[in-house]
Order: C-alpha cells, then sequence, then structure tokens
C-alpha cells in the first residue's frame, strides 16, 4: 500500500484525462524491462483501483520489483495483508527518513522519483523502477519493520485517504444518533455476561476475599483475654481474720460476691445446663457460630429475640467490659474468640466464663451464685437447680422476678433434653426449684470488724503497695492483729467511762497495742454511726486517728530525751511555781507547786511539775531532741502520720502548742517503754495472703530495731529508767495497776482557751484529757476531750481531769483485758547518770495560798487530785489556728502558746 497522501506520484502528473476516458483501454506500451514483457494489470478490483507494484517508492532505496522468473509483476494487492497504519496524532514530528539499505546507493534525484525509463501506470500510482534483487522474507523490509524496529512505510502522515484501497484495513464501525457503537445481537448478550461475570467478581472480593484478609490481620493483631489479664474483673471478697483466726468479717467488692473455681471443678450437669441456656455448639465451635449470627442478623431484621453470640464472644465481652454496639466492637470480638479457642482448651474457657459472669443477688461467678441461691456449692447442684442459674445468665436483674426465672427454668430443661443432656423421663421428675431468701445466707461474722478498724487496716495495706482493687482482684485474706478479748474489753471500758456523764460535747478514744509486736490489739474511735444536724445517721470521725495536744503525756519523751544525753532522774531542778523562763512565766497547780528548790527529775514526773520540764526543754535538751525521741518511740509525722511535733518553740515540753498526737501514736509510743527499748512499727495487719493462700507478707517476720540507741542495750537502760519515773504515776493518779502485773503511765490535760464571752467559770475548765499506761504485754491510750476547743465538765459541772475519767477508763480496760493472764513485772535496769535514790531533796510545803498569775490555776475536781499542768503567761499576739483532719481545729498550730483549740492565747496549761 501506498502511503502517499493524495498526490500524485513525485515528478509525474497524474494522468487524469486518461483515467477518465470511457471505453477501452489503449494497449501498454511494452514491458518497462528490458527483454521482459510490460508488467500486466491485475485484475479485479486492484486493476480498477491502479494499485502500484510492490517496491519502495520512498527516497530511501529503489523500488523492489519482482525478479524476471516470477512469470510477471506481483503487485501489492498479492501481498500478505499488513497492519493498518496507525494516525499520527497532533503535534507528533515527523518521522526522520530511512536510510537506504547496505551496499545500495543512495536514489539519485528528487526523493521518491523513479529511475529514468520507468513507466507510471494508470491511476497516477508510480511503476517501481529496476533495481537490485528483492530482500529476502527473512529480512526487515519483508517483516515490515527496518533495521530499528520501525515499519519504514509509517512517516507519521495519515493514511485515511489511502485506506479505501487497502485489503487489510477493517471497514469504519457503524454508530448510533449517540455516536456509539452499533453492536449486533451476539455482541450485546456477550457484553452483558461479561459485566455480569465482573459483579460476580467484585461481589466474591467484596465479600470474601477482602473480609478474609481482614479477618486474618485482625486475628494476628488483637489479644484474647488471659487469666491474668481479667484479675481485676474477677473480684472476690476481702476475708478479715482476727488475731486467733477467726473471721471478723467479709467485704464484697463493688460488682458483687465472686469465689473462683479452677478448671475441672466445674460439674458437667452445670456446664450442660449453661451450654442449654447460651450456646449449645460450644464444644465443636471455633468461638463463633454461622448460623447463630444468621440467626441473629434474621431476628433484628424480622423484630425477633436473641442474639448470635458465642459463650466465648460472651467471655470475651465480659473479660473487656465493653459492650458497645458497634460494628467494630463484634468484628474484634469474634477474632478474639477464634484465637482464645486456639489457644485456650474448652475446659479453661468455660470455666472462666463462669467464673465471670453474673447470675443476680449479688453474686458474680456460678460458685457464688450457688451460694446465694441455694446456699450450697456448685459441685452439689442438680440439673434443676443447675438450669435456673444458667436461666437467669440473660436476665440476672429479674431474679426474684418468678415468672420470668420459671419460664427461663423450663426452657433451659427442655434445651437439656433436646441436646440429650437429660432423659426426657428425669426431665419429668423435676421440679422448678425454690432458692432460699434472699440474703438469708449471709456469714455470721465475730462483729469485731468495725468501720474504723477496716480503714485503719486498708491506709496501711495502701501505704505498702495493697490498694483495694489488688486486694479485691486477689481476693485477700487478711489477717489482722485485733484481740477479740481486747477489742471487747475496750468498747466495754469506753461505754463504761462515758455512763453517767451530762456533757454531750464528751467524746472518747482508745487503742491498744502489743509492745511485744507492735500489733494493735484494740482500737476504739468512738461510736460509728451519729445523727447529723437533720437527724439522720451519718459515719461518725475516727477520734483515735485525730491528733490532740497530749499535754503532760508528753512528758516521758521529754525525760528521754534526757536521759539519751546521759543525765538521770537524780538531776535535780527548781521546781518553784511562777517561774519566768524564756521571757514567760511557767506555774504549777495543785500539789506539783511544792516541788521545791531541788525538785528531783523522778519527783517532778511523779507530781508532773511544769517548771521542771518547762527548764529542762528549755535549756537542757531543747525541743528538737524531744521531737526526735517521741519519734524514735514511734509516733508517726507526716508524711506517713497525722501526728505533730511542732519545734519551733518550747511548748513542746508541756503538750501544747502545735504539737499534737494521735491516741494510736501514744499507745504505740508508749509501748517502746514496756517492750524495753524495742521498736516495733505499730501496725493492724500481720499476714497477708491471697484467696490460694499464698502469703504476700508476714508482719511477724519483720525485723525489729532498738528504739532509742543503736545499741540494744543501751536503749534498754533508758526505757527502763523512764518506766522507773512513770510507775510512781499510777498511785499518785489514784489509779491501780491490775491484780498481779506491775504498770507505769502519765497522764495529761489540755486547758480550755477562754473566749472573751465566756462565763467566769469557764477559766478553769480543760478540753482535752489523756492517761497512756502499759505493763510488759500491753500498752493502751485513752483520750477523752471535745471536738475542739470545748469547755468540759463533769456531772457535777466541775473540770475534768486526766484521771477524772480517761484514768478510770484506762484501769477499766486493763483489769479487763489481763484479768486470768500471768503476772508480770519490768525488768530492772541500772540507773543512767545521777541515781534519784542517791539523792536528797526537801521540798517545800504546799503554798495555801496559790501565787496569783494572769492565768489562773485549774482547781481540782472533788472526784480527783490529779493537778494541772500550768500555762506561762506572756503577752504576744494571738494568731489563727488550723483545723485537724476532718475536724474542727483543737490546738493553735504554729504559735508560741500552749493552750488548746480556737484562737491562740498565751500558752495554756498542759496537763497533770
Amino acid at each position: 500500500m501506498n502511503d502517499d497522501r493524495n498526490r500524485s506520484w513525485p515528478g509525474q502528473e497524474p494522468d487524469a484525462p486518461r483515467r477518465a476516458q470511457p471505453g477501452p483501454r489503449p494497449e501498454d506500451p511494452g514491458p518497462a524491462w528490458p527483454g521482459e514483457e510490460a508488467p500486466r494489470r491485475p485484475r479485479g478490483d486492484s486493476a480498477q483501483r491502479g494499485t502500484p507494484p510492490r517496491g519502495n517508492p520512498r527516497g530511501g532505496g529503489s523500488p523492489e520489483w519482482p525478479s524476471g522468473d516470477e512469470g510477471g509483476p506481483q503487485w501489492p494487492g498479492e501481498e500478505p495483508a499488513r497492519r493498518p497504519q496507525r494516525a499520527r496524532q497532533q503535534g507528533m514530528p515527523a518521522r526522520r527518513p530511512v536510510p537506504p539499505p547496505p551496499g545500495q546507493r543512495p536514489q539519485q534525484g528528487p526523493p521518491a522519483s523513479p529511475p529514468e525509463g520507468f513507466r507510471q501506470p494508470r491511476g497516477g500510482r508510480p511503476v517501481p523502477p529496476p533495481g537490485r534483487e528483492p530482500d529476502l522474507i527473512t529480512h526487515h523490509a519483508h517483516n515490515g519493520t527496518d533495521d530499528f524496529g520501525r515499519d519504514p512505510y509509517d512517516d507519521g502522515y495519515d493514511d485515511a485517504a489511502f485506506n479505501e484501497f487497502a485489503d487489510d484495513v477493517e471497514p469504519q464501525d457503524e454508530l448510533d444518533e449517540k455516536g456509539k457503537k452499533v453492536l449486533t445481537p451476539a455482541q450485546r448478550k456477550k457484553r452483558r455476561w461479561k459485566i455480569a461475570r465482573r459483579v460476580a467478581y467484585a461481589c466474591v472480593g467484596l465479600f470474601f476475599v477482602v473480609p478474609a484478609i481482614a479477618f486474618v490481620i485482625t486475628y494476628f493483631l488483637v489479644d484474647v483475654p488471659t487469666p491474668d489479664s481479667i484479675k481485676s474483673l474477677q473480684n472476690q471478697p476481702i476475708t478479715y481474720y482476727d488475731a486467733s483466726n477467726q473471721v471478723m468479717g467479709r467485704e464484697l467488692p463493688p460488682g458483687g460476691d465472686r469465689q473462683l473455681l479452677k478448671p475441672g471443678e466445674v460439674p458437667e450437669v452445670v456446664k450442660h445446663a449453661v451450654y442449654s441456656a447460651e450456646d449449645a455448639t460450644f464444644e465443636t465451635n471455633s468461638g463463633f457460630d454461622v448460623t447463630g449470627i444468621l440467626r441473629a442478623v434474621w431476628n433484628q431484621v424480622s423484630g425477633g429475640q436473641g442474639g448470635g453470640s458465642t459463650i466465648s464472644q460472651q467471655y470475651i465481652k465480659q473479660a473487656t467490659q465493653n459492650d458497645a454496639p458497634t460494628l467494630t466492637r463484634k468484628w474484634t470480638e469474634l477474632a478474639k474468640s477464634f484465637k482464645m479457642n486456639n489457644q485456650q482448651s474448652k475446659e479453661e474457657i468455660i470455666t472462666s466464663y463462669l467464673n465471670i459472669v453474673y447470675f443476680g443477688r449479688g453474686a458474680s461467678g456460678i460458685q457464688a451464685a450457688a451460694k446465694a441461691y441455694f446456699n450450697k456449692d456448685a459441685k452439689d447442684l442438680n440439673a434443676s437447680e443447675a438450669s435456673l442459674l444458667a436461666g437467669l445468665i440473660q436476665g440476672p436483674g429479674r431474679s426474684e422476678n418468678q415468672d420470668y426465672a420459671q419460664r427461663r427454668w423450663a426452657y433451659v430443661m427442655d434445651q437439656m433434653v433436646a441436646n440429650k443432656w437429660l432423659r426426657a423421663d428425669e426431665r419429668a421428675t423435676f421440679q422448678y426449684p425454690t432458692p432460699i431468701p434472699k440474703n438469708a445466707n449471709k456469714e455470721q461474722n465475730s462483729g469485731k470488724l468495725t468501720y474504723q478498724v477496716q480503714q485503719r487496716i486498708k491506709d496501711e495495706l495502701a501505704a505498702k503497695g495493697y490498694d483495694e482493687n489488688k486486694l479485691f482482684s486477689s481476693g485477700a485474706k487478711i489477717y489482722t492483729t485485733i484481740d477479740p478479748a481486747a477489742q471487747d474489753a475496750a468498747e466495754k471500758a469506753a461505754a463504761d467511762g462515758m455512763k453517767g456523764q451530762t456533757d454531750e460535747n464528751l467524746l472518747n478514744a482508745l487503742v491498744a497495742v502489743d509492745p511485744k509486736t507492735g500489733g494493735v490489739l484494740a482500737y476504739y474511735g468512738g461510736p460509728e454511726i451519729v445523727k447529723d444536724a437533720n437527724g439522720k445517721d451519718q459515719i461518725a470521725q475516727d477520734r483515735a486517728n485525730q491528733a490532740r495536744n497530749p499535754g503532760s503525756s508528753v512528758k516521758a519523751f521529754d525525760l528521754t530525751a534526757f536521759l539519751k544525753m546521759g543525765k538521770g532522774l537524780g538531776e535535780t531542778f527548781d521546781g518553784s511555781n511562777n517561774r519566768v523562763l524564756g521571757g514567760r512565766t511557767v506555774r504549777n497547780a495543785g500539789d506539783s507547786a511544792s516541788c521545791g528548790k531541788d525538785c528531783t527529775v523522778a519527783k517532778a514526773m511523779e507530781i508532773s511539775a511544769n517548771t521542771v520540764f518547762y527548764d529542762m526543754v528549755l535549756n537542757v535538751t531543747k525541743p528538737s531532741r524531744v521531737a526526735e525521741a517521741a519519734k524514735e518511740a514511734g509516733v508517726k509525722v507526716s508524711p506517713n502520720g497525722k501526728s505533730i511535733l511542732y519545734t519551733d518553740d518550747n511548748n513542746i515540753s508541756l503538750g501544747g502548742g502545735g504539737t499534737a498526737v494521735t491516741p494510736e501514736d501514744m499507745a504505740a509510743a508508749y509501748a517502746s517503754f514496756a517492750s524495753g527499748g524495742v521498736y516495733h512499727e505499730q501496725h493492724f495487719v500481720s499476714k497477708l495472703t491471697n484467696n490460694q493462700d499464698e502469703v504476700e507478707f508476714d508482719q511477724n517476720n519483720i525485723k525489729t530495731n532498738p528504739a532509742f540507741d543503736d545499741d540494744a542495750a543501751k536503749s534498754q537502760q533508758i526505757a527502763g529508767n523512764v518506766t522507773e519515773a512513770l510507775v510512781p504515776v499510777i498511785d499518785h493518779s489514784k489509779l491501780k495497776c491490775p491484780s498481779g502485773h506491775e504498770c507505769a503511765g502519765k497522764t495529761g490535760t489540755q486547758q480550755y482557751t477562754a473566749k472573751a464571752d465566756d462565763p467566769a467559770s469557764y477559766k478553769d475548765r480543760n478540753a482535752q484529757t489523756w492517761m497512756v499506761g502499759y505493763t510488759p504485754s500491753v500498752s493502751a491510750a485513752v483520750w477523752v476531750g471535745g471536738d475542739g476547743n470545748k469547755p468540759l465538765h463533769d456531772p457535777k459541772n466541775k473540770p475534768i481531769f486526766g484521771a477524772t475519767i480517761a484514768g478510770p477508763t484506762w484501769q477499766n480496760f486493763m483489769n479487763l483485758y489481763l484479768k486470768g493472764k500471768p503476772a508480770e513485772k519490768f525488768d530492772k535496769v541500772q540507773a543512767i547518770g545521777k541515781d534519784v535514790n542517791d539523792v536528797t531533796t526537801t521540798q517545800s510545803k504546799p503554798s495555801d495560798t496559790p501565787s496569783i498569775t494572769t492565768t489562773p490555776t485549774t482547781p481540782e475536781s472533788s472526784e480527783s487530785t490529779e493537778p494541772s499542768d500550768t500555762e506561762t503567761n506572756t503577752s504576744k499576739p494571738t494568731r489563727p489556728t488550723r483545723p485537724g483532719p476532718g475536724e474542727t481545729p483543737t490546738f493553735p498550730l504554729g504559735n508560741t502558746s500552749g493552750g488548746g483549740g480556737g484562737v491562740a492565747k498565751p500558752p495554756g496549761a498542759g496537763p497533770g
């Protein structure tokens, strides 16, 4: 095919007139090649079209012409069909000229002009001139390409003008009115099937291939719940035991009661009942049930009820606490369920599920449910009872609805028969089981677990890293130091001490500590429930854990600091009344004013002479050493405790001002004297285990240390000297030791800080009173006072003192607790420093008329000869107080006075 475009052969004019003449054509002039005939026109359409002979009419070489032995010219119409020429796109550059074949000279003359003597065929087509022999069929020219892989006949121009003469060009398609190809019926059918196949492929990919790939990816990304990961969700009750290993009480977690079972402990009848109620194919499915999912979808569409979740899926939802109605949750739930069934056995999964599922009545887990509904263990349930519990899984909140419970029971029983887990004749013999009344199986506890004790136990464990979540998740068993006998004695003594009292402001607390271990034997912080301003019940404050001014009971620490410096009980101070010390006047009260100029430390302790101890701390030990001795004995200050030992002024010497100590700390600190100078940290918990009895810690194995000196013997000597000084105080305070037991102790009183508008009688009132004492086996602190700075009085409207209510309460407790116990005596130790037995002192006769000071003395009550400690009198300005934890202010914090609560005043009297 000639790819010349709408033009005649180069160098010649078209023979249009001759082509246009009708009639027979004249004979050809003859052969164009010497000695041969003129080429004959091919017959038929090719002759009519005037198709030029085969050859290369371009300027890239001589035209190819058939050899003489071929019997005639070979016209292009006889060649094999060649591909149609591609239309040149707009803007495409022209092709470069094609070089001549190797060994052939470039064509002479104008480009594409035929050789001399060549006669042009009719129709304007050029006749190729004679030249070299044609290339072999293997040459590129016969394959339609040149040596560079290009078609030498494609010059990039549009061949549309010659397409009508080419046999190898398909006819143009017929187009419809929209310019689209008109299809035959067969083509349309083929096209429809093609679209249908593509849609089918897309659906398969969308609904099967893509989800499968996504499921595999999700499978490897998600983590399945393990027993360890859901321990916090499998909360179990905390069980409290007293010192005799008897149950004091149980505390249920927020999710209710739960008692875990191990794999293999769930009976078959219970498992079959749960399978019948929730997932009959559990033993065979892979974690999800396709038919169940389709059934759930149908129920959702049709308005029916029932889901498609398997037991494995329900367990995942319960374990992750995620029940959001989202496709994401369901998708990951399916993946986790499938993965869990590949990693865990069916026995492990069903046991975990039955340990975590809720059955109502505050019971989580099958064991707790069996107890709550039938007061028996899960292993003892029969088919009827198991069916009732299994039926309640879907509606635990309707456990007390008899109609609902009976319908669910009947359904599960029938499903057990349908699944051949129960014979029909057996089913007929079972009747609906009647559960026990709700809360009828509540365990009987000892009643010694008070709310106050429970909270103190939790505070102690939290400080050790065992918070409430850990305790519930492990089903903790807490073995406490509470002695039931001591707790009974404490509660009775506290109640007896308040009998007959008419002052509604009076409150009390009592704490007892074992000197040999530091364990709290008894703890009473006042009544647990009180009435609020509207008459409604509310939880009362724990008075045993609130810091108060200790008054003269702190003088034991003054003495400890003095002894640590090598000073002894035989040292003497001026015990005269109304001494000016540190710029302020300090007075004694009662018979403490008779100590005289040479008052020994031992005598000053017995009569509680304020001037001696104020002088001792101010000029010898300094306040910091007193605070140090108190902390060594067991007083806990912030951040581990609530007590405050204020050392910026000398009021600590008399237990006033900013110094405040809790009853618990006072009992623990005096226990260090009772133990012979050995420090045992006060504690409520002796041992902690989990529900498998694995020990978390054992307080009994904790090493103890000397309290007051690194040398245990030195520490014992210091404690023994303190005890020797405190023994006479008991008798001086009109108290008695338990029969057969030696005891020692110290009273304390803190004066009420009077207000301007108070009655005249209030100036002699006291706000806080104490009695702290011990035997070798028990140390107890009793506090009786008001909630803040309150002027307290006894039934005769007289001021109260440490020996008025607190002292008798302490004595009563010691007698009740130690009754029948072996007799005890303190160890004798060598005196430190100057021995009191080597000193002869002369005491002055008590003054008939006390010295008058700006702060009046407090007269003794008719019931007691307990002297009241004096206050110093200064004219320093007052400053407001800071309230204690959860209460109104009870003492001036950080001031230079020693008074009670409210607005600070010049230092007030400490107890005697």
